[in-house]
């Protein structure tokens, strides 16, 4: 059993632990032809230029913004989905519904983005034409910033909802069902006994689930960003992970690209500890 584990320990170790002595190159004037032993050493320059730099902070606000609001839907969808599906009562349908909406977590955003941007356009996209019918004007879906944010956390939504269920499900699979049969003989409706039972059994899992995604705060979605991105919408769609690989890997500043990129781990790191701690105060969650 355990040299079964040996190749994803392996693996870990090469692509995970490795690679974190190039943390270096953030203290450097990193020059690829130089090495991380020949490379200048500037100490904290790196860093000061980060606050200094005027896309900085908005790419940190861009981030925050698109993440909360990813957070925040992402925790009231699934729950609301849950809550539905949970009074259907015809199996096969309910089976049925539950594959549907999981499916499209397991399609790549590569895919998804390709697909988004033919449907998403302002010129004979899918959308457009149904909103034509209406008489509403083409809407630049990923070319206008404002739209651009709602765009990425509809389609997040979308795509990851139905898998962030199933916890949600398990939850409500294990409230007595005698609760309800109780709540019915005394004459509550459906309603009643969602607001009175199901949402308060939920309560401990929606702290866990909520406090937890706190430490996913700087994490706004590279992949999905990367493949809906352009140009047009930077000022208000453009994320860390994005700024990090444009300004190290597009422009060559490697040293600056992995200042910005080690602030946010650090503040993840201290998100993530502290969301952890809160889930264990509020809800007696623990992995240890």
């Amino acid at each position: 059993m355990h040299l079964m584990l040996l190749p994803a320990i392996v693996v870990t170790i090469i692509f995970a632990y490795i690679p974190m002595g190039g943390i270096v190159i953030a203290f450097q004037d990193y020059k690829p032809w130089l090495g991380l032993t020949g490379s200048r050493w500037v100490g904290w320059d790196n860093f000061r230029f980060m606050f200094e730099y005027p896309d900085s902070l908005q790419v940190i606000w861009n981030t925050v913004i698109i993440a909360a609001m990813k957070i925040v839907a992402g925790l009231v969808a699934p729950i609301v989905f849950a809550i539905l599906l949970n009074e259907v009562r015809h199996t096969t349908f309910k089976r049925f519904s539950q594959t549907l909406v999981y499916l499209p977590h397991f399609l790549s955003w590569v895919v998804l983005g390709g697909i988004l941007l033919d449907m998403l356009s302002p010129e004979g996209g899918l959308v457009n034409r149904a909103l034509g019918w209406f008489g509403v004007e083409p809407i630049f879906f990923l070319g206008d910033g404002n739209w651009f944010r709602v765009t990425v956390v509809v389609s997040d939504i979308w795509k990851e909802f139905g898998f962030g269920t199933i916890v949600f499900l398990a939850a409500l699979s294990g409230i007595n069902p005698a609760l309800y049969e109780a709540a019915e003989v005394d004459g509550a409706t459906r309603l009643k006994q969602t607001l009175h039972i199901t949402l308060p059994a939920l309560i401990p899992m929606i702290i866990v689930v909520g406090t937890l995604s706190l430490g996913n705060i700087l994490n706004a979605g590279f992949d999905q960003i990367f493949n809906l991105y352009n140009p047009l919408v930077y000022e208000k769609g453009d994320i860390i992970d994005t700024f990090v690989y444009r300004m190290g890997i597009l422009n060559g500043k490697m040293s600056f690209a992995t200042a910005v990129g080690l602030f946010k781990s650090f503040v993840a790191m201290f998100l993530i500890i502290s969301a952890y701690r809160l889930a264990y105060k509020t809800a007696n969650y623990r992995i240890f």
